[in-house]
């Protein structure tokens, strides 16, 4: 009975595994993304005069939530696009004139916090377009909101049917003991001096079972890390999360649930043995 009841929560978590690695790694997405366009980029008519740069320059820097603010001319942006094109750069080295703008690069804390920036600058003299990433986070946000929701119902739902399984199976090996749990109870023991070495080997199976799952999991994971990451990338310019940053959050989740599932299925397989 016992490998049936490991067997049951090993399943039921391993599934569990994959839906929170997939949450975990849409964190990560959209963490790293926030990272990557924590910037406003301001771009500037050829005309503009220095006094209107200046202008440009001190209202950002009184806006809350600026960091920085980096001058980029028309060349450095260039060169820049030469790097990000990599070998097909040289189609650029035939250019008569820079198209590129100047521009000034303004670093912000949040994302959140570049609307009021947005507002403040693009009716300035001499600045040409302001250009921000905020409806890409709003979308990637969303987005991942609606994986955490997906997630949490499929984990709700999986751990359900895991109380359900390891209750039904350790009904079997309450049955047999029902002779005995009877002897018990008509001799005075109480329910929870009877109930407490149930509930202790379900916490042992579930624990158990959980200490498999969280192995074949993490090692699943780190293979499918190791010979694909770099392929992501390429595909959707992201790396995967490392094996190392969700093992410690794995472990805790799964010894919670697998402990709580083997408890609770063995608190509800004796309820009605105990009604004598």
């Amino acid at each position: 009975m016992g490998l049936a009841s490991v067997t049951s929560i090993s399943a039921v978590l391993m599934i569990l595994g994959i839906v929170l690695v997939l949450i975990l790694s849409i964190n990560n997405v959209v963490n790293d993304t926030k990272l990557k366009f924590d910037e406003v980029e301001v771009f500037l008519e050829d005309d503009i005069t220095d006094f209107q740069m200046t202008t440009v320059e001190e209202t950002a820097k009184s806006i809350p939530g600026v960091i920085s603010i980096i001058y980029r001319s028309k060349e450095q942006a260039l060169e820049l696009m030469k790097q990000d094109w990599g070998e097909d750069a040289y189609l650029l080295e035939d250019l008569e004139t820079n198209p590129l703008p100047n521009s000034y690069i303004i670093k912000v804390q949040d994302l959140e916090l570049a609307e009021n920036l947005v507002n403040s600058i693009k009716t300035l003299d001499g600045v040409e377009e302001v250009k921000y990433y905020k409806d890409i986070i709003d979308r990637l946000l969303t987005f991942a909101n609606y994986i955490r929701i997906g997630g949490m119902i499929i984990i709700a739902v999986l751990v359900f049917v895991s109380i359900f399984i390891i209750s039904n199976t350790i009904k079997l090996t309450v049955s047999s003991r029902k002779r005995e749990i009877n002897i018990m109870k008509y001799v005075g023991a109480t329910n929870s001096y009877i109930r407490g070495p149930f509930i202790i080997e379900g916490v042992l199976f579930g624990l158990f079972g959980a200490v498999i799952s969280i192995f074949i999991v993490y090692y699943a994971y780190s293979y499918l890390y190791a010979n694909m990451n770099e392929s992501f990338y390429n595909m959707f310019t992201f790396y995967l999360i490392s094996p190392e940053s969700i093992l410690s959050d794995i472990a805790i989740i799964f010894l919670t649930i697998g402990a709580g599932i083997g408890a609770m299925g063995s608190i509800l397989s004796l309820k009605k043995f105990l009604n004598v």
